[in-house]
């Protein structure tokens, strides 16, 4: 009979796999998380069957968490630009927070692992976000395959953002809202 599996290990496996893709990218041996989780490299495939379903599962608890952040102060009713704002600016402060999780969040999100029912799953979790998106993104992102692109771009400047904001804090505001900038006309339909 097999064992029931634990949520505390599943999240310690998470944890592991945030870490060591950040350190390591997608080719993170599934070994290094195991022991950096502190299970068994098998016990990590009872959770995971496959290295691709655990870059899912990491995808999806970052994202999440991610998320939350990202709407704490999300204003429906506000402009598109200050949604989109406030938005950045939540991107922003959960990347100074979370360096490890922000690094291997924009190395999955360029990946072709993650698949389309887990950027589905996604999307479902703050439907908001992905309107908010369609409203004030421009279709050379959105359409023709370039969606990946433009991901790309706009990680490379929240990257940028929160790289100077992190280096003078005191100075993190402007380059919040220098960064936004940048992002809102280099993508934005405005």
């Amino acid at each position: 009979m097999a064992r029931p599996k634990s949520e505390d290990k599943r999240l310690a496996l998470l944890e592991a796999a945030k870490v060591a893709v950040a350190e390591f990218g997608l080719g993170a041996a599934t070994s290094l998380i195991a022991k950096n989780a502190g299970v068994a490299e098998g016990t990590l495939f009872r959770y995971f069957p496959t290295k691709d379903e655990l870059l899912n599962a990491l995808y999806l608890y970052l994202k999440t968490d991610l998320g939350v952040t990202m709407m704490k102060n999300f204003q429906a009713d506000a402009s598109v630009k200050e949604r989109a704002r406030k938005v950045w600016s939540g991107f922003i402060d959960w990347g100074l927070v979370h360096p490890k999780a922000s690094k291997a969040m924009r190395q999955l999100a360029v990946s072709d692992k993650i698949t389309q029912e887990t950027k589905d799953s996604v999307a479902r979790i703050h439907p908001e976000l992905r309107k908010l998106a369609e409203d004030c993104i421009t279709n050379e992102f959105l359409s023709c395959g370039l969606s990946a692109f433009g991901d790309a771009i706009f990680f490379s400047l929240a990257e940028t953002t929160a790289e100077f904001a992190s280096r003078e804090p005191e100075k993190a505001t402007d380059y919040k809202a220098a960064g936004f900038e940048a992002m809102w006309r280099a993508m934005s339909r405005d």
